[in-house]
């Protein structure tokens, strides 16, 4: 049975806020979290709490809905909403899930967070990528190692590679324990694409990954518990 979906409403009008309360208690596998006025408000509920998902107005005080997602390193997914349908094309260009036009019906509603549960069910054996403007979903097995470009990662799979936004920290809390692990300061490995270790670098398909001095006992544990 999968997880409910903790979400987040932000919106700074109590009318949508209404309605899309409403809307998410109709939903058994919505759990909602938080209804915020304003994007700042939120960054800290998030600090402290897991949110996979956002209903963001677009058009709002302090900080846009656009300005604040694209400020995040390691969004959820997203589902815009607001009354302006100019800012539909801006919302799909920050990866968005869906995009709501206020008011929209809750047919409209449930087929925008339907597509998220889809995502996230998919999640269970597959990495969610945005990148390219797309959505990827990468199968744990193809990747072979994932490297960190600053604000950026790279994930190098069997067959080719793709930047994201994200923190390499970030990115290790959604791989399997058991098969990824940190062998550098900028470098996550899957172990079962490990072909030899040689002094302080390890090789993977074609490529040579440094191991860090402190992840170095970690790595050879886990290997030493292969079976």
């Amino acid at each position: 049975m999968m997880k409910k979906i903790n979400c987040i409403i932000i919106d700074d009008e109590p009318s949508s806020q209404q309605v899309l309360q409403q809307f998410v208690n109709e939903i058994d596998f919505l759990a909602l979290k938080a209804t915020c006025n304003h994007a700042l408000e939120a960054k800290e509920i998030m600090k402290n709490e897991k949110i996979d998902l956002l209903f963001l107005d677009i058009n709002m005080p302090i900080i846009s809905g656009l300005d604040f997602y694209k400020s995040l390193t390691n969004p959820p997914l997203v589902i815009f909403t607001t009354a302006y349908a100019e800012y539909a094309i801006e919302g799909f260009d920050v990866n968005a899930t869906d995009y709501l036009l206020k008011p929209f019906s809750f047919e409209r509603f449930f087929k925008a967070v339907t597509k998220v549960k889809d995502i996230l069910k998919k999640d269970d054996h597959q990495l969610v990528v945005k990148a390219d403007k797309r959505l990827h979903l990468i199968n744990f097995d193809e990747i072979l190692f994932i490297q960190s470009l600053g604000d950026y990662v790279k994930v190098h799979t069997e067959n080719n590679s793709l930047t994201t936004y994200s923190k390499l920290s970030a990115m290790l809390e959604k791989l399997p324990s058991k098969d990824f692990i940190q062998v550098h300061k900028s470098y996550i490995i899957n172990t079962k694409k490990i072909n030899f270790i040689e002094g302080n670098h390890l090789s993977v398909s074609e490529h040579k990954i440094p191991i860090g001095q402190k992840h170095k006992p970690n790595l050879i544990s886990i290997l030493n518990n292969y079976s």
